[in-house]
């Protein structure tokens, strides 16, 4: 047919010549290992990035090779995000936080053909050990003349050899591969996910929607979920897109270093895991009025469910507003996003804050269902099933991992393994990871419903419930309870607990025992480690089902 529109391809590129066009004097803003700020612009960044991508072209780097980033939320990494895709190649980022045989099988299994670390890394990569695909290690955050050990180079002295005046933009199809992320491992080995410039750049626009995230010029976005997750959830591209400022808090990322980043960047927008917004309510909560957080219009949670009571804390105490929203290293990861409709705003208040604490709707182009063992379940907010998704950004097949395709349906659907249920106004609702419900006499018990429910009593700071083997039932509830600085973690609060337990659940599905800890292990993404817990706790009940003291 004749007529129809540009072929314009949907690359990374089309974001950074937008951003020098429109916004060369915006700022980003990064906090470095000594607490200080550092400042630049728009134009300062991606002449920098643009210096990457020719010296990397330089090394002979082929198109489609991958150079992995060893980093913090930082300006060097940003400068990556661009560079290194624009010279051809594929942003590969590590997660830091992983141990170093998972950071070594992972740069093996992606082939990385190039690395930038940071300086207050290197401890790390050496305890990585060697890397054989590795042909060049570049340290961020020296000077250009900078000693360092043998096989490594700054990498100030990278960009300093290199003319940003021979950039020249590559031919891309949006379909190439712009960067890749793997997986935290949690049940086999880590597994890569590759993210085209098109999924990317579609990404970023709905996230730039009022019903996506809502990133526009104005604001200044600090993401405190790392870079090197998921792309710090796609931010540091919807930032770009827009023109907003960058605000990269570096390895800084403890409640007061970000709260007072929050105050003397006037941050409007941020993003973290629960656990990281659970101790930022708390330092609210011990000094009140301490912090001036008024620009701060939203505080985006994902990668685990938010309690409900800490999204009520942060809106009544404090005046701010916690947005709930699911996502995976494999959808990019937007998926859904809790706000409410025009329908769903004028239910009571109770009930505005149940839909607030779910994972939310999905957003524009992400579409949804769920599937339970007789098929797939009604949106009727009751029936459960695994939850299914299939759009632009959401993952087709693993990097070199044929033996996970039964993680796609045979209709080319992703397979979350979340299990969900789906409400009339499309609201989903986690119940729980497939792996970690309770299967308890042929019935299900979702261990998220038990954890928000504890996680609204005051003594409770922390709460994860996990399965235990039951010689009648096959698996029983057991609650692992950290309580907050002046509670005792006695019998008498033991009974406390259960007595705000009982009105909210069926006999059935309260947990066998509670027991405290003194902390509750994490994923590298700030998750609890359940099989941490599973591990620990698995003998906790007797040849009868009782607690063993």
């Amino acid at each position: 047919m004749q007529g129809l529109m540009m072929d314009f391809p949907l690359t990374l590129t089309h974001l950074l010549r937008r951003a020098e066009t429109l916004f060369p004097r915006r700022e980003i803003v990064d906090r470095r290992p000594d607490r200080t700020f550092f400042r630049y612009t728009y134009a300062e960044f991606i002449d920098r990035a643009k210096r990457l991508a020719v010296a990397l072209r330089d090394l002979g780097l082929a198109r489609g090779d991958r150079v992995a980033t060893l980093m913090w939320n930082q300006h060097e990494h940003l400068e990556a995000y661009f560079g290194i895709p624009l010279a051809g190649a594929v942003l590969h980022t590590l997660n830091l936080r992983l141990p170093p045989e998972d950071l070594r099988f992972i740069i093996e299994h992606a082939d990385d053909r190039a690395l930038i670390v940071d300086q207050t890394l290197l401890p790390l990569l050496e305890k990585i050990g060697p890397l054989p695909t590795v042909r060049h290690v570049f340290v961020a955050g020296v000077p250009a003349d900078a000693s360092l050990p043998e096989g490594l180079r700054p990498y100030e002295a990278l960009l300093a050899g290199a003319d940003p005046a021979r950039f020249v933009e590559p031919e891309l199809d949006e379909r190439d591969a712009a960067a890749m992320c793997y997986t935290s491992g949690t049940t086999g080995r880590p597994k890569g996910v590759v993210y085209s410039h098109r999924a990317l750049v579609l990404h970023s626009i709905v996230s730039a929607m009022a019903d996506g995230l809502g990133v526009r010029e104005s604001d200044a976005v600090l993401p405190v979920v790392p870079m090197f997750h998921v792309n710090a959830w796609g931010l540091p591209y919807t930032t770009t897109l827009v023109g907003a400022k960058h605000v990269l808090p570096g390895m800084h990322l403890d409640p007061a270093s970000l709260l007072e980043a929050f105050q003397a960047e006037r941050v409007t927008l941020t993003a973290g895991v629960p656990t990281i917004w659970l101790g930022v309510l708390q330092r609210l909560d011990q000094n009140p009025g301490a912090y001036d957080l008024s620009a701060l219009r939203a505080l985006l949670v994902g990668g685990a469910a938010a309690p409900a009571g800490m999204i009520r804390g942060f809106q009544e105490r404090h005046g701010l507003t916690v947005v709930h929203a699911w996502g995976m290293t494999e959808t990019t990861p937007l998926g859904t996003i809790a706000f409410l409709s025009p329908e769903t705003a004028a239910l009571p208040e109770d009930a505005r804050y149940r839909l607030r604490a779910k994972q939310g709707r999905p957003v524009p182009l992400v579409e949804i269902r769920a599937r339970g063992p007789e098929g797939f379940v009604p949106w009727n907010g009751e029936a459960m099933g695994e939850l299914e998704v299939r759009g632009p950004w959401i993952a087709a097949a693993y990097h070199n991992a044929p033996e996970a395709a039964d993680r796609w349906t045979d209709d080319g659907w992703f397979r979350t393994g979340d299990i969900v249920t789906i409400d009339p106004h499309g609201y989903v609702e986690i119940k729980d990871r497939d792996k970690d419900l309770v299967k308890s006499g042929g019935e299900w018990i979702s261990t998220m419903a038990l954890e928000n429910a504890l996680m609204t009593h005051p003594a409770v700071l922390e709460a994860a419930v996990i399965a235990v083997p039951h010689p009648k039932w096959q698996e029983r509830p057991l609650a692992v309870v950290v309580l907050k600085p002046g509670h005792t973690p006695d019998e008498a609060m033991k009974a406390a607990l259960f007595d705000a337990l009982r009105p909210k659940f069926a006999r059935w599905q309260l947990p066998d025992d509670i027991v405290f800890v003194d902390q509750i292990p994490r994923t590298s993404t700030g998750k609890f480690l359940k099989r941490a817990l599973r591990e620990r706790f698995k003998h906790h009940l007797d040849a009868q089902g009782e607690p063993i003291a």
